[in-house]
């Protein structure tokens, strides 16, 4: 185990982080990784909300014209047929 030094923590925020490590019956370093993984999932699960919150990302009429765009480039490109040789 080392030590390290985290600069720029007022001494508030130092005692108050001490008394929640305190309060939750862990050791200063197992709050901080919990702290930080805490975040980590939050920051990913803000991610996927925002992504998936979206309204009509593209418009009906430009779905229909993705769709038909797609199915010529797929038709012209010979997709979906069977080459026997």
């Amino acid at each position: 185990m080392s030590t390290k030094t985290i600069k720029g923590v007022n001494e508030n925020t130092w005692s108050e982080f001490k008394s929640m490590a305190a309060e939750n019956k862990k050791k200063m370093g197992e709050f901080f990784s919990e702290l930080v993984d805490f975040y980590k999932k939050k920051k990913v699960k803000k991610f996927w909300k925002d992504v998936l919150s979206v309204k009509e990302p593209i418009s009906d009429y430009e779905a229909i014209q993705l769709r038909k765009t797609v199915k010529s480039l797929r038709k012209e490109s010979g997709f979906r047929k069977i080459k026997w040789d």
